[in-house]
C-alpha cells in the first residue's frame, strides 16, 4: 500500500475500534493497528499522537459544524432553536459509514475505563463549544450552559437511537437528534 494513499486517517479509526473490540484496547498496539490499516507507524503518528485520540479523532470537527449550526441560525431562534440548527449541521456530515461503525465503538469504549474517561471528556468538549456559541450570540451564560448541555444530551441519545435502530429504515441522524431534544424540552418543561 502507497505511503499516501488516501484514506489512511479513516482507517486507522476503524482499525483501532475493530481491534479495541477484538482483543481489548490494553492489549492493542499502534503496530497492531497500523498493520491492520495498512499503513506504517509512522503514518500512524502523523495522524495521532497516541491511540487514545483515535476515538475522538473526529471531535474537532464535530465541535466546528456544531459551532458553525448554532452561528447560522436566524438571529430571532430561540437557544433551543440555535442548538436544532446545530444539531442538523453536525448530523448532516454523518453518513452510512458512522452508523456502521457505531455500535464497534461503543463495544470498545465499554471495555476500557480510559476510553470512557476519553468520551466522557469529548462530552464535555461539544458542550463547551456549544454554551461558547450561545453566548456568542448573545444568550446568558446560564442558559447558554443548560441549552448546551441539553444539546449535547439530545446529540447523543439521537446518535445511540440512529446507530442502534433498523438499518431498513429511513431515519437519518437529523431527525433522531432533533426528537431527542424535543423529547429533552418537554421533559423539562416538566420540571416545575
Amino acid at each position: 500500500m502507497g505511503r499516501w494513499e488516501p484514506g489512511a486517517r479513516e482507517r486507522l479509526v476503524v482499525a483501532a475500534v475493530d481491534l479495541f473490540s477484538e482483543q481489548g484496547y490494553d492489549a492493542t498496539t499502534v503496530a497492531q493497528i497500523a498493520e491492520r490499516a495498512g499503513v506504517t507507524k509512522s503514518t500512524f503518528f502523523r495522524h495521532f499522537p497516541d491511540k487514545r485520540e483515535l476515538l475522538v479523532a473526529g471531535q474537532e470537527t464535530l465541535c466546528r459544524l456544531l459551532t458553525e449550526g448554532i452561528a447560522d441560525a436566524p438571529g430571532n431562534a430561540t437557544p433551543l432553536e440555535a442548538v436544532a440548527a446545530g444539531l442538523e449541521c453536525a448530523s448532516a456530515a454523518m453518513g452510512p459509514g458512522s452508523r456502521d461503525l457505531a455500535p464497534r465503538l461503543k463495544a470498545a469504549v465499554a471495555s476500557s475505563a480510559e476510553l470512557q474517561e476519553r468520551d466522557t471528556l469529548k462530552t464535555v468538549s461539544l458542550a463547551a463549544a456549544m454554551t461558547t456559541a450561545l453566548i456568542a450570540r448573545g444568550v446568558p451564560d446560564p442558559t447558554a450552559a443548560l441549552a448546551g448541555e441539553l444539546g449535547v444530551l439530545a446529540f447523543k441519545r439521537g446518535y445511540a437511537e440512529w446507530a442502534e435502530g433498523d438499518r431498513g429504515a429511513e431515519d437519518d441522524l437529523a431527525g433522531c437528534t432533533l426528537a431527542a431534544l424535543d423529547e429533552l424540552r418537554a421533559a423539562s418543561a416538566s420540571l416545575g
